[in-house]
């Protein structure tokens, strides 16, 4: 585990420095209105990281919002084609060429948070500090030992209550739910269940981390409700009165001026009939009353 922790340590330096070199920036402006704020100066770290990848966030809502636009078309090949995987596919990548829609461009925000992610969680381990099997190594800055706030003064080290565990799976939730209602119904559960699975993960890492992450995840929240409700995320309204004049006319459709017969037939009227038979009743009553 040691050899792994190292390795990464190296792969992600550059990360590490930069994002090192931030926060402690932060810090020492920060240190003289407030005693010793590290938890604050994670935040606003957060804040400045999730505003330069906010335009990344933009690109993967309309590649998302285009791949939704072409889902018609990819089952209109899926169907023409269901016995040719090979032709399935060629079809879908020209369709993708023709509409200029990259498939992979919703992953691209992930994939620039990881880095970002695992560069603050050796931040905060060289900043306050690791145990190495029973070898500890000292902290950079022993001030990060109370540098939290309330119930989490040590950002070295995870939290024994838990909560910010919980808030952190919480802020996950309510930041994806918003993204969950413009997808399928099969993908909305999976994003559902991936904060318990982050939560599970993560609970055991050290508090300041923890800062970190509920803080992407409020900003997330506040980016997507934007996004989705007057951003390129928003169903354009020529779309929603599509499907309302898709519900108003199979409402229509199914409601008529005329209504049908009791044997589902459409009605038609028997008017003659009936003036038929009551000139034939009347008939009756009348021989009836001839012959008493």
């Amino acid at each position: 585990m040691n050899s792994v922790a190292n390795f990464f340590s190296n792969l992600f330096s550059p990360v590490v420095n930069v994002l090192g070199q931030v926060l402690l920036y932060f810090y020492n402006f920060l240190d003289g209105f407030l005693v010793n704020p590290w938890w604050l100066s994670i935040a606003l770290l957060t804040v400045v990281v999730r505003t330069l990848l906010f335009p990344l966030t933009i690109k993967q809502v309309r590649s998302m919002r285009a791949m939704q636009d072409l889902k018609p078309e990819m089952d209109r090949i899926r169907n023409q084609y269901q016995g040719n995987r090979q032709k399935q596919q060629e079809e879908t990548m020209k369709l993708y060429q023709e509409r200029k829609v990259n498939p992979l461009g919703g992953c691209l925000p992930i994939l620039v948070q990881m880095p970002v992610f695992i560069g603050m969680f050796y931040v905060i381990r060289k900043f306050g500090g690791y145990r190495i099997g029973d070898r500890v190594i000292a902290p950079q800055y022993s001030s990060f030992h109370e540098g939290g706030i309330l119930w989490f003064q040590n950002l070295s080290i995870a939290d024994p209550t838990l909560i910010l565990p919980i808030v952190s799976a919480l802020t996950m939730l309510a930041a994806t739910e918003i993204t969950a209602k413009n997808v399928d119904p099969q993908q909305r559960w999976l994003m559902r269940l991936l904060p318990i699975g982050v939560t599970v993960f993560l609970y055991k890492f050290p508090a300041g981390l923890f800062v970190y992450w509920i803080t992407s995840n409020l900003v997330t929240l506040v980016q997507n409700y934007l996004i989705y409700n007057y951003g390129p995320g928003r169903k354009s309204p020529a779309k929603e009165a599509d499907n309302g004049n898709a519900g108003r006319s199979t409402a229509v459709a199914g409601s008529s001026d005329t209504p049908p017969s009791r044997n589902g037939s459409e009605y038609q009227t028997d008017a003659p009939e009936n003036a038929e038979s009551k000139a034939a009743k009347s008939a009756k009553r009348k021989r009836r009353k001839k012959k008493k």
